[in-house]
């Protein structure tokens, strides 16, 4: 089962597209967190999911919000994904130990061995204040996360 609003959100540390390593923590106190779960780079929701973030950043910037999105895939992968896609906000790789942190959150599949679409807006104090988490084939709605970081 997924997290819960009015959980504290698990802080985890996990390398992005560029290797670089993310802590949740590294937040804390400063930016508010859409924290996005997706199954696979290269798929075509995943694909327009993630694009619709990319076309859509200063609705996130101009809330004080940093967007991480993380996937199974490993970092080689998502680095070309960003490349081909334009991508400039982060991508998580949680591919080992294989979704520990798709696990933390209650949204890894584990028949299918990736996240499936959870959501997750966290505060300044590391709150979840918002979830949504939607099966494989269903895309999200990119309003909902802007309304919802309307009400912190």
């Amino acid at each position: 089962m997924a997290i819960q609003a009015g959980d504290k959100a698990p802080d985890f540390e996990l390398k992005d597209n560029h290797g670089a390593t993310v802590r949740l923590s590294d937040f804390r106190g400063r930016k508010n967190v859409v924290l996005l779960f997706y199954p696979f780079a290269f798929t075509g929701v995943c694909t327009g999911e993630l694009c619709e973030v990319r076309d859509n950043l200063p609705q996130f910037s101009d809330r004080d919000t940093q967007v991480l999105a993380v996937s199974n895939d490993s970092i080689h992968t998502l680095r070309v994904f960003a490349e081909q896609e334009g991508l400039e906000y982060p991508l998580l790789s949680d591919f080992w130990p294989h979704g520990n942190v798709s696990r933390a959150y209650g949204v890894f599949d584990e028949d299918k061995g990736c996240a499936v679409r959870g959501t997750f807006i966290i505060d300044r104090e590391g709150a979840v204040r918002w979830t949504v988490v939607n099966g494989l084939p269903d895309a999200r709605d990119l309003s909902e996360y802007v309304k919802a970081l309307d009400t912190l």
